[in-house]
């Protein structure tokens, strides 16, 4: 099993920054990728941005893409999302998602995000 947890949430105000790390424990080898989502209420949860495990590629979101930074720290399993320049509309809650083969097979429990304006 892979366990992963979210941290970093908050409420701020628009145009300010936030942290999210997501620390991944378990049966992790293998991983191909690790993503972030979000889902606003009464949404759909959307791919915001992900990075490869082994090579570090990165992947994003146009409505986030010269915003948001996806890294990753392998030594520490986590993965970590800079958002900067934040707006309202990022308002949601962000999950993190563990990729082995073609789907994202493992989730975490969600950290919410609310931007003021």
């Amino acid at each position: 099993q892979v366990q992963l947890v979210e941290s970093g949430g908050g409420l701020v105000q628009a145009g300010a920054s936030l942290r999210l790390s997501c620390a991944a424990s378990g049966r992790t080898f293998g991983t191909y990728a690790i993503g972030w989502f979000r889902q606003a209420p009464g949404k759909e949860r959307d791919f915001v941005a992900a990075i490869t495990w082994r090579t570090g590629s990165t992947n994003y979101a146009d409505s986030v893409k010269g915003r948001f930074t996806i890294s990753r720290d392998n030594a520490k399993n986590t993965v970590y999302l800079q958002m900067n320049s934040l707006k309202p509309e990022d308002t949601a809650v962000y999950y993190c998602a563990l990729q082995k083969g073609m789907e994202y097979n493992y989730w975490g429990q969600g950290t919410q995000v609310t931007v003021s304006s």
